[in-house]
């Protein structure tokens, strides 16, 4: 395929960071239009097919964007890097319906990579379920 920057797919949120806008504005538009945010992150000089191949055998448990990109979850890192406690952003998670021990994920990783991670640790417990009363 062509390259992404020359992709009509694409192209325009390349043309945005040409323009000087933040690479969170071009995140922002990919998602909004339904596209994975991480594309940003991409090789512009190269085609989509040929990376999605790569980032698939790399990193193949991750997909998604980083948390502290991730439109979702990125406030209650700001908290942190604002110097706000950990519990401060453990309440906002609370607060937004959100499971507070998210905050001690890797920010690094994605949501998805680290709640596979977390579903397989918790596989070990064979003991019966906990019924609702």
């Amino acid at each position: 395929g062509p390259a992404l920057k020359d992709d009509p797919e694409y192209a325009k949120y390349w043309k945005m960071l040409k323009m000087g806008l933040p690479k969170d504005a071009a995140r922002n538009a990919l998602q909004r239009d339904g596209k994975d945010p991480a594309i940003i992150d991409f090789d512009p000089e190269k085609s989509f097919k040929s990376q999605m191949k790569k980032s698939d055998a790399d990193e193949e448990e991750d997909d998604g964007p980083a948390l502290k990109d991730d439109p979702e979850y990125a406030k209650y890192w700001k908290m942190l890097k604002m110097g706000l406690p950990k519990d401060a952003a453990r309440n906002a998670l609370q607060r937004d319906g959100k499971d507070p021990a998210i905050i001690d994920f890797d920010p690094e990783k994605s949501f998805k990579s680290q709640m596979k991670k977390s579903d397989a640790d918790e596989e070990e417990d064979d003991g019966p379920a906990l019924k609702d009363d």
